[in-house]
């Protein structure tokens, strides 16, 4: 199981000590939640603090995009060279030329659902892109309860990635932890991303580990 820890969940007064913390451990990326207080009910960090967060982070960025006018912010945080860049499909009104934007920059493209999303929405995307990131939380806020029935949402993508794209790979952002790692594996799930559980640990390494099943 690939780990991205959530760095939202980070103290944000020592955040330099924490990327440093973090990519000591065995995750593979960092994941990066950019809200804009209106299509979620947050605001988090923009580019300038994530261009210092990439300049000290040894492990690749993932940046989930939680905003309206999603065309804006891929301009916005695209030189950051992220690893992934993941979108809303309930906000982009033109996803296949967006999608065709971000590749276009060396960048793997992510597509996100909300825990209410239909699958279907993602039929005729899903061969273009790297990631399908599934909410299993409304977004806006860590340390949320994970949304049960996302375990069928998975299953049923999983089958449908198998058959239109099976290189994509299939993240799971939201109550994660060790008590659930092992249904998300047999799911589905190729990567979690992980806020409170790993920060609110006392050591992130044995907090990681605990994930990579």
């Amino acid at each position: 199981m690939l780990v991205a820890p959530s760095l939202l969940s980070a103290d944000f007064l020592n955040l330099g000590k924490e990327v440093e913390t973090i990519c000591a451990t065995t995750c593979d990326y960092l994941h990066i939640d950019v809200m804009d207080g209106h299509f979620v009910p947050n605001l988090t960090i923009g580019p300038l603090v994530v261009e210092k967060i990439a300049k000290i982070a040894t492990k690749p960025l993932d940046i989930h995009l939680m905003t309206r006018n999603s065309e804006f912010f891929v301009k916005l945080f695209a030189p950051l060279k992220p690893a992934f860049l993941s979108v809303h499909i309930e906000e982009v009104c033109h996803l296949d030329r967006l999608i065709e934007e971000i590749k276009s920059q060396g960048i793997k493209a992510g597509v996100v659902l909300n825990p209410h999303t239909s699958l279907e929405n993602l039929r005729y995307i899903l061969p273009k892109i790297d990631l399908v990131l599934l909410m299993s939380v409304n977004p806006g806020f860590g340390g949320q309860k994970f949304i049960p029935y996302t375990l069928q949402k998975l299953r049923d993508l999983r089958i449908l990635r198998d058959e239109l794209n099976p290189q994509c790979l299939i993240e799971i952002d939201g109550g994660i932890s060790a008590q659930n790692i092992v249904l998300l594996k047999e799911n589905g799930a190729d990567m979690v991303v992980a806020g409170s559980y790993i920060f609110g640990a006392k050591d992130y390494y044995e907090a990681v580990e605990s994930l990579r099943i």
